[in-house]
């Protein structure tokens, strides 16, 4: 049996990256709570 979980930075990157966030609205936003809540990493990877 293997582990459910098989961690992969592009993969990670290519879901939660700061590239991808910064596209949509959505992902603006979600940038800009993190930054007004002092957050140490904005995005993932």
């Amino acid at each position: 049996m293997s582990k459910t979980y098989n961690p992969k930075k592009i993969k990670r990157a290519k879901s939660h990256g700061f590239l991808v966030r910064s596209k949509t609205k959505t992902g603006k936003n979600t940038l800009k709570r993190r930054r007004a809540k002092g957050r140490a990493k904005i995005t993932t990877v």
